[in-house]
């Protein structure tokens, strides 16, 4: 028992856990007890946490409201705390794969990738369908193999469309940082190989934009703040850019994000607010909230970021692959053993491609961290793979949107039919629980990677809203950070239980479509943890317990703003889940809306 009285729940031995359909285990819905707070009203709460007596009490009082204190603090569990959640390496057994040579670089990794995907008849073309769709990474390529486009031309059609995007009548906001003369010189060099007949890779002139917690020469890497690059400096590409760079990319500048990735809206107080390009009156999500929008309206085929609640609100596939897949040297450590490198494509194949270029261990890693062999998908227009096994928690599945859980339920009818895929039902325990415990990891992660700097810091240059969440941050202890480990480790015994009956878990991707942007927020940020709770409902496994995710567009709510389906894997078996994807994508394409903001660097003059 904690102060004050405050109980905590005495868990069950996990191995007594019972994941079946018939359960007796209580899902508990988040009751976030929290106010939404932007403009005077945030600032009057920063005062209110900084101060020394009333923040230790309002903290107090916020974290037993939350159950925080019942489920994690003074909660009882004999499990062991798992601190990285690194998975065996073990080779999974998939359908329809095609395994990497570890050897290969990122050039002819991409080349492997390209093979996999479905002939030029069996593709979608744009000149035989009427529906919608972007730009893809093969379009770029055979546009430049046939002349019809250069990167150069390219490169110049995308500074005006940025620059078109941040005047102060569409005031998009998708960058941080995009200098005109570092991409034309490198669109110049890829029009000089392409001309030549010598391109370095299929992704050799393709645009593609990095999320601003990724290093990537010549740009600062900023977190989204206005003073972390003054205290770190970017001397190289990180690991996954060096590799898209290896292939000829067009890397064209670093996107906006919420700052130090400490929110789920992705309004910026210092760079602007990601609009979304569906509607430009709502957010993009967070924390890449710049990738998804770019992504979404063109600008780029692929985008480097945390993915899939960004994603899913900007209606864009999202990759997110296993821990460890994908080296994270060079990447801000802000949350080092909950965020991860994913990959936002408008393709399931494009996914595809960047995944099989940056994925794969840092030969510098071994033998101290060793990761299986890269599996790719063997794509085809009609899908060979069979016998799919989808676990579904009914109670978690259908706490959502109305018009969300109606679609989603609706594209796994659809697959149900024409693949012929089992749903199960089955049970996952304890998920409130998980989602305070990655809550309370990320919060001391973050703290503890930004201790030395926050005491050389002036809090005047933080956000509004940043400043609330590194205060509530700094208010878990030691304890209350072990405990949450111990859930990690419980939770991924639940997770192998479920996999151990199915290939993948399916959600809805977030709980709610992408909300409206309130004016109050555009200097302070905001602080609105109901609708972020909402958002990252389905996020949690992902993150804190390692595991590969992908969600992909099926359709719109009631307002057309677009709805995401998520499917959770094994570890390891990102192959598996973009097989899925792949067939989902087959569906539900023919749905697909253009949206209000859109920038065609095809056909544009």
């Amino acid at each position: 028992m904690g102060f004050f009285g405050s109980e905590g729940v005495i868990y069950k031995p996990v191995d007594e856990v019972d994941v079946g359909p018939n359960s007796d285990e209580v899902y508990i819905s988040p009751n976030v007890k929290a106010p939404r707070m932007a403009g005077f009203l945030v600032k009057l709460f920063v005062w209110i946490l900084e101060s020394r007596i009333f923040g230790m009490i309002f903290l107090y009082v916020l974290k037993k409201d939350n159950l925080i204190h019942k489920l994690v603090s003074y909660a009882e569990l004999e499990d062991s705390p798992v601190y990285v959640p690194l998975h065996p390496s073990e080779d999974p057994l998939e359908q329809e794969v095609r395994c990497i040579n570890s050897k290969r670089n990122p050039c002819e990794r991409a080349q492997e990738a390209l093979e996999c995907l479905p002939s030029s008849s069996e593709s979608i073309s744009s000149e035989t369908n009427p529906w919608f769709r972007r730009w893809t990474i093969l379009d770029y390529s055979k546009a430049y193999r046939s002349r019809v486009l250069t990167p150069s031309m390219v490169a110049e059609r995308f500074i005006r469309a940025v620059e078109q995007s941040s005047s102060a009548k569409c005031n998009m906001s998708f960058f941080i940082s995009c200098d005109a003369k570092n991409i034309l010189e490198q669109a110049a060099e890829s029009t000089l190989r392409h001309e030549r007949g010598e391109p370095l890779s299929v992704l050799d002139g393709v645009p593609i934009a990095i999320k601003d917690e990724m290093d990537c020469i010549p740009y600062p890497t900023t977190g989204g703040t206005k003073w972390l690059h003054n205290f770190r400096s970017s001397k190289n590409d990180a690991c996954c850019v060096e590799r898209l760079r290896s292939c000829g990319a067009l890397l064209v500048g670093k996107t906006n994000m919420h700052e130090l990735g400490a929110g789920t809206s992705g309004i910026n107080p210092h760079y602007g607010v990601s609009r979304n390009p569906y509607d430009t009156r709502r957010i993009s999500g967070g924390s890449s909230s710049g990738s998804a929008a770019v992504v979404c309206a063109g600008l780029c085929p692929v985008a480097l970021g945390s993915v899939r609640m960004p994603a899913s609100l900007c209606g864009v596939v999202g990759l997110k692959p296993t821990f460890g897949r994908v080296p994270h040297t060079g990447v801000l450590p802000l949350n080092w053993t909950v965020g991860m490198v994913g990959i936002l494509a408008g393709t399931v194949e494009d996914a595809l491609i960047t995944y099989s270029a940056i994925s794969g261990q840092l030969l510098s890693d071994q033998p101290t961290v060793l990761t299986p062999n890269v599996n790719l998908p063997l794509l085809r227009s009609q899908t060979s793979v069979g016998d799919i096994k989808i676990a579904k928690y009914g109670k978690w599945f259908d706490d959502c949107q109305a018009d969300i859980k109606l679609c989603c339920s609706h594209a796994l009818d659809k697959l149900r039919k024409c693949y012929g895929w089992e749903t199960i039902e089955v049970t996952i325990p304890e998920i409130e629980t998980m989602r305070l415990a990655h809550y309370i990891t990320i919060g001391s992660e973050c703290t503890a990677a930004l201790d030395n700097l926050r005491q050389k810091l002036n809090s005047a240059v933080l956000g509004w809203d940043a400043r609330v969440g590194l205060s509530v941050y700094g208010s878990f202890s030691g304890m209350e950070y072990i405990k949450a480990q111990k859930i990690r480790g419980r939770q991924m015994y639940i997770h192998n239980k479920v996999f151990s009956q199915a290939n993948v878990i399916v959600t809805p991707t977030t709980g709610v479509t992408a909300y409206m942007i309130k004016d109050d927020a555009s200097k302070t940020g905001e602080l609105d943890y109901i609708n972020g709770a909402a958002l990252v409902r389905y996020q949690i496994a992902g993150n804190f317990l390692g595991l590969p995710a992908v969600t992909v567009p099926i359709g719109y709510d009631e307002a057309g703003l677009p709805i995401g389906l998520q499917f959770i894997g094994r570890p390891w078996t990102e192959a598996t889940l973009m097989h899925i994807a792949f067939a989902v994508q087959a569906l539900c394409i023919s749905d697909c809306r253009k949206p209000a903001v859109f920038y065609d660097l095809f056909n544009s003059t």
